[in-house]
């Protein structure tokens, strides 16, 4: 990607000396670029169309609060001009950001060109692009020390600057050595990003821990967010992405609706907006989403649209394993989205991505691969049966415990809690919104309480170098003047866990907010409640297994064999629906067959 072209919405505004508009030019799109002419001056072009403006980038400020919604505006003091740019893909816009901040503070003090040899010059209108950042650029700003502590602050939230510059120096030489570096992506997962990015309609799944979350947030990133609805079938999947619950967007709730009831809450003027406007639709975890569900949000995209292409027209990005969780209807046997008339009319391309990245080890790999399939071997029950002489225990903390029901990861985590002595913490979350919603789409409790002792786990990634990431292992082990509790983390980290903001998006467009403290207790944890996360240290007994798919869900959760207690594994607690493992066959089979159609060679 060209870090120095960058295609979005823009607005031009013209101002006189008080800064009253006097001239405004609104663009749906635009291309701007960084230019350079003859006498190595900076130049911001926009074109739309034949239209064609040029700024010199003498001296400009940069805004950039808004820059996750893909908005930024570049103001032109000497020249009063504002430029507005919106809609933009933060992956595009970021790196374009990144690239005309680097080039303007790292530029050489070139000898000034006068005008009457500017004015001579044979080629006084050639622009040429800019060469792309390079390490003389970056190397020209450490020089600097000014120069590098402004670009280390302008990258960070300020919230987080203050914690960052009082307790850890090295995450500024990590921002500054990442600077332009983008997330690397595997050769699969920028196959499903470029399909994600074409007109075609797509799904991608993959085992636990294959990058399914870390690759939807940068497909999200390469979207034009005015126009991107990123939502998920449960609030904590939805709350990983930055999205919304899909229940949320379409309008017509959760539960079991007719296509009258569900067109008649859908074509409320508000949600009919929202689906008018979509054009591209991300459902993370689709494995959870009934099928009956997915039948009536389709039906209702193309009556609320008025287009009788499948979804509307909209463009589809889902995701999901359906080897893990399956959907839940109270009032009848579930149903998987891939069972329905919707999924075929949809057209949908599928990827199933193969190399995992939470677990390091070949052997137990290959084991939850096995598991994954509902197949068990011999020696896979002696090579987990072996796990419960794991000693896990490390500097007090204790394993988790996954439950099958939430009720009793809830009953144990009570309990542990009452038998500490010692003072009780109490933090109650700030939240802006309703406390039902924010318990749904969040994390992290209304009420926390803690004690010394208490076993916690990390919520939120504060601090990934250091092992501080969702699904970290500590203990309380005391409380600061301020009330606040320092944890000792099983990575040896010693912690002081200050109040972190959580920020969800309401289905018209609202911002909810969250905050308090990233820690929830952490002695025992529904295997639900554990989708998506990674643990450093955990125990299990799955003699209480009810689902297919269960038993892959809360082992896959561990980072190896040695972080694993698996208390009285039997054989009899894995399955995989069968229905599930026809589907995925097929999906391999016709994947397989349209690549080789498309590289083989005709004689």
């Amino acid at each position: 990607m060209d870090s120095s072209v960058l295609q979005c919405a823009g607005t031009i505004e013209w101002t006189d000396q008080q800064k009253k508009v006097i001239k405004r030019t609104k663009y749906a799109l635009v291309t701007v670029k960084l230019l350079r002419n003859e006498f190595r001056e900076l130049v911001l072009s926009l074109e739309s169309g034949k239209a064609v403006h040029k700024f010199y980038l003498n001296d400009v400020s940069i805004h950039k609060k808004f820059i996750a919604e893909g908005k930024a505006t570049i103001n032109f003091p000497k020249n009063n001009v504002v430029v507005m740019l919106s809609n933009a893909p933060s992956a595009q816009l970021v790196p374009f950001l990144k690239t005309l901040f680097v080039k303007i503070t790292s530029k050489k003090q070139s000898p000034k060109v006068k005008l009457r040899e500017q004015l001579l010059s044979e080629k006084p209108h050639k622009l040429d692009e800019i060469s792309p950042v390079n390490s003389k650029d970056i190397n020209r700003l450490k020089t600097d020390v000014h120069l590098r502590e402004k670009i280390l602050i302008d990258l960070q939230m300020k919230k987080k600057r203050a914690r960052e510059d009082q307790t850890n120096q090295s995450a500024k030489k990590q921002t500054l050595l990442n600077l332009i570096n983008n997330s690397k992506l595997t050769a699969e997962q920028e196959e499903v990003l470029k399909a994600a990015t074409s007109k075609r309609n797509i799904f991608f799944t993959g085992s636990a821990g294959t990058g399914k979350s870390h690759l939807l947030r940068i497909i999200i990133s390469a979207l034009p967010p005015d126009e991107t609805v990123a939502t998920a079938s449960t609030g904590a999947a939805a709350c990983l992405i930055g999205g919304i619950t899909l229940h949320s967007f379409t309008g017509i709730g959760g539960g079991n609706v007719t296509l009258q009831k569900g067109t008649e809450l859908a074509s409320r003027p508000y949600v009919a907006q929202n689906w008018r406007r979509c054009k591209y639709l991300i459902i993370d975890e689709i494995s959870m989403v009934d099928g009956d569900y997915f039948e009536v949000i389709e039906h209702i995209a193309r009556k609320v649209r008025k287009n009788e292409e499948p979804f509307g027209g909209i463009k589809l990005i889902l995701c999901g394993d359906f080897l893990q969780l399956p959907p839940v209807n109270k009032n009848s046997k579930a149903k998987f989205c891939f069972q329905t008339a919707a999924w075929t009319r949809c057209k949908l391309q599928c990827f199933n991505l193969k190399q995992v990245h939470r677990q390091k080890d070949t052997i137990f790999i290959s084991i939850l691969n096995s598991i994954r399939v509902g197949r068990v071997t011999d020696e896979i029950i002696k090579q987990l049966k072996a796990t419960s002489l794991n000693n896990l225990e490390k500097e007090g903390i204790v394993p988790t415990q996954l439950c099958c029901k939430t009720a009793e990861a809830q009953q144990i985590n009570d309990s542990k809690l009452r038998q500490l002595e010692g003072k009780e913490y109490k933090f109650v979350a700030v939240d802006s919104h309703s406390e039902k919603v924010l318990d749904e789409q969040t994390p992290v409790v209304k009420t926390l309480v803690l004690k010394v002792g208490s076993q916690v786990m990390l919520l939120k990634n504060i601090h990934v170098s250091d092992g501080l990431v969702n699904g970290a292992r500590g203990i309380v082990i005391s409380f600061t003047r301020d009330d606040l509790p320092v944890v000792q983390f099983r990575s040896g980290m010693k912690r002081i866990v200050g109040k972190e903001k959580w920020v969800v998006k309401g289905s018209g467009g609202s911002v909810m907010t969250r905050i308090q403290i990233p820690l929830r207790l952490a002695w025992a944890f529904s295997i639900h409640k554990s989708q998506g996360l990674t643990l450093d240290c955990v125990e299990m007994s799955l003699s209480g297994i009810f689902e297919a798919g269960q038993a892959y869900v809360a082992l896959s959760r561990a980072q190896s064999m040695d972080s694993l207690c698996v208390r009285d594994f039997d054989s009899k607690h894995v399955w995989a629906n069968p229905d599930v493992i026809k589907f995925y066959k097929q999906m391999d089979f016709h994947a397989n067959a349209t690549k080789l159609h498309a590289l083989g060679k005709r004689l």
